[in-house]
C-alpha cells in the first residue's frame, strides 16, 4: 500500500497514464447514459435538494452540453442547477480563474445562498480552486474523475490540455499543491480505476471529517457524469445540510457499484 499525502498519493511517485486497453474502452460511456436512462424511475428516489444552487463545470474539451443531463436531474430533485456560460472549456486553471469567480459570485448574489460546484475532470480542479479562492460563497464541492493530486501529468490528454491551453501543468506548483490539499469546505471525489483518461490515483483526496472520496466500479472517465451510481451520489452529497457532513451510505439501490469506503484510500 502507497502512503497517502494530503492529496492523494505522494507526489514525488512517478504514475503511468491508463493504459490503452481503458482507453480504448471508454467508448462504454454511450452505454452508462443509455443505462442511466432507464434507470431514471430509481435515480428520483435520491434525496430531495432544497433548492440552493449548483454551478456544474464541465471538463476538458467539453462544453454545458455534456453536462446537461446532471443539470436536468438536479433541477428534477429541487435545485437550482446552473451551467457555466462560457462555451467550450480549452483548458487554462490559471488563465480561467477570475472569469469563473465572476461567474460564482454572480449566481451567489442572485440566490443570495451558497453555491455547490460539481465539477467533471478538469472542471473538478476549476471547483476546488474556487472553494479555495472563495469559501464563503461554496456551500462544497464534488468532483468526478479529476486529476489534482499527486503527479498530475499522469492522464492520456496532458499534452493535449498544454497545446490548447498555453499552460503547462508543472507550472504554478504552489497553486497546484494548494489545489490538491484539504479545502475549507466539505468535498467528495468519486473516480473509477476503470477512468482510461486519468489515472484514478490523481483523483484521491485525504479523507477527513468533511473530506471522502467514493469510488464507482467500472465507471468510464468520458461516462462517469452520466453514470447512475455516479449521479446517486451526487444527489446525496448536495442534499447535505448547509455547514453539515456525514460519511456516503453505499447501502442504496446502487450499492453494488461502490467500492468499501477502505478502498477508497488505498493504493494497491
Amino acid at each position: 500500500m502507497m502512503p497517502l499525502t494530503a492529496g492523494g498519493p505522494r507526489a514525488s511517485h512517478k504514475l503511468r497514464p491508463p493504459s490503452l486497453s481503458l482507453m480504448l474502452a471508454e467508448v462504454r460511456g454511450i452505454l452508462e447514459f443509455n443505462a442511466s436512462l432507464l434507470m431514471a424511475p430509481l435515480l428520483m428516489r435520491a434525496p430531495r435538494g432544497d433548492g440552493h444552487p449548483v454551478l456544474a463545470l464541465p471538463g476538458f474539451l467539453a462544453s454545458d452540453l455534456s453536462m446537461a443531463p446532471l443539470r436536468r436531474y438536479l433541477v428534477e430533485l429541487g435545485y437550482d442547477a446552473h451551467a457555466w456560460q462560457m462555451g467550450r472549456n480549452t483548458g487554462g486553471v490559471s488563465r480561467m480563474r477570475a472569469s469563473l469567480c465572476d461567474r460564482l459570485a454572480s449566481i451567489h448574489a442572485a440566490a443570495g445562498r451558497k453555491v455547490s460546484l460539481v465539477g467533471w475532470s478538469l472542471g473538478g480542479v476549476y471547483a476546488r480552486d474556487l472553494a479555495l479562492q472563495a469559501p464563503e460563497m461554496v456551500r462544497g464541492v464534488v468532483t468526478l474523475a479529476s486529476p489534482f493530486a499527486g503527479d498530475v501529468r499522469a492522464t492520456n490528454a496532458t499534452r493535449l490540455y498544454e497545446a490548447m491551453s498555453g499552460e503547462t501543468v508543472d507550472e504554478n506548483s504552489e497553486l497546484r499543491r494548494a489545489i490538491a490539499g484539504d479545502l475549507p469546505v466539505p468535498a467528495t471525489s468519486i473516480y473509477s480505476r476503470a477512468d482510461g483518461i486519468v489515472n484514478w490515483r490523481t483523483c484521491l483526496l485525504h479523507p477527513s471529517d468533511t473530506a471522502e472520496n467514493i469510488e464507482i466500479y467500472l465507471a468510464s472517465h468520458t461516462g462517469i457524469g452520466v453514470n447512475a451510481a455516479a449521479l446517486w451520489a451526487i444527489a446525496d452529497r448536495l442534499a447535505q445540510p448547509e455547514g453539515q457532513f456525514s460519511p456516503f451510505d453505499r447501502s442504496g439501490p446502487f450499492a453494488m457499484a461502490y467500492a468499501p469506503p477502505e478502498n477508497a484510500s488505498s493504493v494497491n
